[in-house]
C-alpha cells in the first residue's frame, strides 16, 4: 500500500448473478494497468457480467449539472449506501477511502457486455479544453494521479437475496472467488449513466439547431425542433417514476412524447434515403459541380442550411429515443425480479439496433459526402470570378468538414459509470463514456 491515502483507490468486483471466476489476491495492491488486465481476464472468464467499482476522492470541483441527480432515497442511492456500509465492515482500506461520506464512484462495465448496449449508445465527447480530450468527472481527481495504488477489496459480508430487482446486495457462495453480486446496483447505474449521456448528446443537438434556425428561419423546421424539444418533459418524469421503482401512467404523456419521436425518426429514414439515392446517382470518380451537388443537398456549402438542420434534427430525435429506450428496458427488467439484468440488456440491444443502424447510416454517408470533389460552373466563360473561386473554396473546405469527428461502426469499448455521492446519501450520476 502507498502511504499516501489520498493515492489508495479501492476496487470491489461486482457481479450480476452467482458466478466462479480464478481468485486473485484481495487487498494485493495494483497498478492502472493490471486493473485494466484484471477486467479483462473477468470479461472473458466469467459466465455473467463482472464490473469493478472505485471509490475516488470527490474532486473540488465538479460540473454536477452535467448529471442526473438522485435523492438519498431512490434505489441507486440506497443500493449503494448499503454497500459502501457493508464494505466498511469487512475492509479498512474501503473504511478510510469512504469515511467522508463524499466519494467519485466509477463503474466500469467490460467491453462485451457495453457491446449488449448497442453500437452507438456511448461514443467519446468532444472536449472543447483540450483536442482529443473528453469531458469526464474524474479530470483533476487526485484518485486517477499517476501515483495512484488500486487495492482490490474482497467482498462485502452482506446478507439477502441475491439478483431481484428489489433485493439487496448478497455475496455470491461458491467455489473459487467469491465475488459481490449487486445486479440492482449495476443495472441502476448503467441505466442512468446511458440515459444521462443521452440527454447530453440531446442538448448539443439542440444547442446546433437553435444556432441553424436563427440563420435559416425556416418554419416547418421550427416546428419540428419545438415539438422534439417538446417531449424532454414527459421523458425526464418517466425518468424519474422509473429511477424511483415506480409504475408510469398515461398522465405523463409519455405515449405522445414517443409518437413524436417515432414520426422525427421517420422522417429522417426517408430524408437520408433521398441522400442515399442523390448521392448514388453522382458521377464516381469524377468531381461534381456545386450547383448539382445542393440540388440535392441544400445550403451544404453554408454554415446553415436545410441540410444540416435535417442532420442535426435527426441527431436529437436518435438521443430522445435512446432515453425511451432506456426507461422501456428498466420496466422491462423491474417487471421480472429474478433477472434484472439479463431482460435490461435483452431489450436495449434488441430495441437500439435500428438506432445503431440509422446512426451508421448517417455517419456513412457524411464521411462519403467529406471525399467528394468539387468541380467550378461550367460554362462558356474561360475563366472564373474571384467570388466564385472564394465560394468554392469555401465549400470545399466546408464538405470536407463533415467527416471530422464521424465515427462508422466504432468498436464498442469499456464503458465507465461515475457517480458522486454527497454526505447525505444522494447522487449524481454523470454521462456514460469510454473507460
Amino acid at each position: 500500500m502507498s502511504g499516501d491515502r489520498k493515492g489508495i483507490v479501492p476496487v470491489w468486483t461486482l457481479a450480476t448473478g452467482d458466478v466462479r471466476v480464478p481468485g486473485f489476491t484481495a487487498g494485493e495492491s495494483m497498478t492502472a494497468e493490471r486493473l485494466a488486465e484484471l477486467r479483462g481476464v473477468l470479461a472473458v472468464l466469467a459466465d455473467e457480467p463482472i464490473v469493478t467499482l472505485e471509490a475516488h476522492p470527490l474532486p473540488d470541483k465538479i460540473d454536477r449539472g452535467r448529471g442526473i441527480p438522485l435523492d438519498a432515497a431512490s434505489p441507486l442511492a440506497q443500493h449503494l449506501s448499503q454497500f459502501i456500509t457493508q464494505s466498511t465492515r469487512s475492509s479498512l482500506t474501503a473504511a478510510r477511502s469512504t469515511a467522508s461520506g463524499e466519494s467519485l464512484y466509477r463503474m466500469v462495465v467490460p467491453a462485451k457486455v457495453a457491446a449488449q448496449f448497442g453500437q452507438g449508445i456511448v461514443r467519446p465527447m468532444a472536449s472543447k479544453a483540450a483536442t482529443g480530450g473528453i469531458h469526464s468527472a474524474l479530470m483533476n481527481s487526485t484518485g486517477i494521479a499517476a501515483n495512484a495504488t488500486f487495492v482490490p477489496v474482497g467482498k462485502a459480508a452482506a446478507a439477502g437475496a441475491v439478483g431481484g430487482a428489489g433485493a439487496t446486495v448478497g455475496a455470491a457462495a461458491a467455489s473459487g472467488t467469491a465475488l459481490t453480486v449487486a445486479a440492482p446496483l449495476v443495472l441502476m447505474a448503467v441505466a442512468v449513466g446511458v440515459s444521462a449521456h443521452a440527454d447530453h448528446k440531446r442538448q448539443q443537438a439542440i444547442e446546433h439547431i437553435t444556432e441553424l434556425l436563427e440563420q435559416l428561419q425556416e418554419d416547418k423546421l421550427d416546428d419540428e425542433h419545438s415539438e422534439l424539444d417538446g417531449c424532454r418533459g414527459a421523458i425526464d418524469k418517466a425518468t424519474a417514476i422509473l429511477l424511483d421503482q415506480g409504475k408510469l401512467g398515461v398522465s405523463l404523456g409519455l405515449d405522445s412524447a414517443v409518437h413524436a419521436i417515432d414520426t422525427a425518426l421517420s422522417k429522417a429514414d426517408r430524408r437520408l434515403a433521398r441522400w442515399l439515392s442523390a448521392l448514388d446517382g453522382l458521377p464516381e470518380g469524377k468531381a461534381v459541380e456545386l450547383g448539382t451537388l445542393t440540388k440535392s443537398f441544400p445550403g451544404i456549402d453554408d454554415h446553415g442550411g436545410t441540410f444540416r438542420t435535417h442532420l442535426e434534427l435527426a441527431s436529437l430525435a436518435i438521443a430522445l429515443k435512446r432515453r425511451v429506450v432506456v426507461l422501456q428496458a428498466v420496466e422491462h427488467a423491474q417487471s421480472d425480479p429474478g433477472n434484472p439484468f439479463e431482460n435490461f440488456t435483452r431489450a436495449l440491444k434488441r430495441d437500439q439496433q435500428r438506432l445503431d443502424e440509422l446512426e451508421s447510416s448517417l455517419a456513412g454517408l457524411l464521411v462519403r459526402l467529406s471525399a467528394l470533389e468539387l468541380a467550378g460552373p461550367t460554362g462558356l466563360r474561360p475563366v472564373f470570378t474571384t467570388g466564385e473561386v472564394e465560394r468554392l473554396m469555401r465549400a470545399a473546405y466546408r464538405i470536407h468538414k463533415l467527416g471530422d469527428g464521424v465515427t462508422v461502426n466504432s468498436q464498442t469499448t469499456d464503458v465507465a459509470i461515475e457517480i458522486a455521492r454527497s454526505k447525505d446519501g444522494s447522487v449524481v450520476v454523470f454521462p456514460a463514456l469510454p473507460a
